[in-house]
């Protein structure tokens, strides 16, 4: 296969895969990822996972602010990459980028296009308890993933995996049908799919207040929010005017009935809450300062009266 003059855009650890795969097919002339941010308790600058592999691995790396500005645009232009790749990078390309590359800019996204267009399709994907996803890769356009399709993988997604588990899923899969996508462009038998708009649904990007958990809605619902938000922002209620996250849950068919939010029971892996419909039993919890660990062994030390109440 003849390799390419590209440059990679991308930010998070879910590109890192893709670019990984680009750089062993292709010459990365350049890598594209979002200023270094302040991280952890000490808030020190730290790069993104895709600006540590690329500096890694002795790729040049550009950070500008904003892919907008006229110098970096610029720049783009003196590199003259034959294709720009974008996984995760997190700004919207301008149409003076897109029309740099004689090949164009291709995207890959975690999602079965046109469903979950947006910044959380994984995590979104879950919360609406789909039994599959995948991802699709697209020619870019101005538009908020509304592209061309190039080809797409279907995942099966079970119904207790979780954001981590189907992320990692993806990140794979996304690399290796970037390489088929990048032949079939090489080889002049890529096809190009229209997206069908009355098909499309959006993913909103993900706030904090995402994971406050309403215990009016039926277990399966705040089941698929549970897993949908392991590892961030993470689904959370409270007791006594304390804040718990709710890490991992299992919906119970047969349950003592009770109000919703009340703990109706308890087993051997945790405690069982009652909701609009049904009830989840909690398996993994993280009390206030405390680190996240199963609920069984949180009992062990604290006291979870029955008919307590969770907010």
């Amino acid at each position: 296969m003849r390799r390419l003059r590209t440059v990679f855009m991308g930010t998070p650890d879910f590109a890192v895969p893709c670019l990984a795969r680009l750089a062993k097919i292709s010459e990365v002339a350049g890598v594209v990822t979002q200023p270094d941010k302040p991280r952890g308790r000490g808030q020190k600058l730290s790069p993104s996972p895709v600006k540590a592999f690329a500096e890694t691995h002795g790729l040049a790396v550009y950070q500008p602010e904003r892919v907008r500005e006229d110098a970096f645009i610029s720049k783009l232009e003196q590199i003259a990459p034959e294709l720009v790749v974008v996984v995760a990078f997190g700004q919207i390309l301008p149409q003076r980028i897109l029309d740099i590359p004689p090949l164009g800019c291709i995207n890959v996204h975690a999602s079965l296009l046109p469903r979950y267009r947006g910044a959380a399709p994984m995590q979104r994907c879950l919360m609406a308890g789909e039994t599959k996803t995948g991802v699709t890769t697209m020619f870019m356009d101005a538009g908020l993933d509304t592209g061309d399709m190039l080809l797409s993988e279907e995942v099966t997604v079970g119904p207790d995996m979780t954001m981590e588990e189907l992320h990692d899923t993806l990140r794979d899969v996304g690399a290796a049908l970037l390489e088929k996508t990048i032949a079939a462009l090489i080889d002049g038998t890529a096809t190009r799919t229209k997206q069908d708009d009355a098909a499309s649904c959006y993913a909103a990007m993900l706030q904090k207040e995402t994971g406050k958990i309403d215990w009016e809605k039926p277990a399966p619902e705040l089941h698929n929010l549970v897993r949908a938000l392991d590892s961030w922002p993470g689904a959370y209620a409270t007791l006594d005017e304390k804040t718990y996250k709710i890490w991992r849950t299992r919906v119970v068919s047969e349950a003592p009935h009770g109000a919703p939010g009340e703990v109706v029971g308890r087993t051997e892996a945790g405690i069982v809450v009652a909701t609009g419909r049904g009830a989840l039993e909690i398996l993994e919890i993280q009390a206030p300062g405390k680190k996240r660990m199963k609920t069984a062994d949180y009992l062990r030390g604290h006291a979870l009266p029955d008919h307590s109440f969770f907010a």
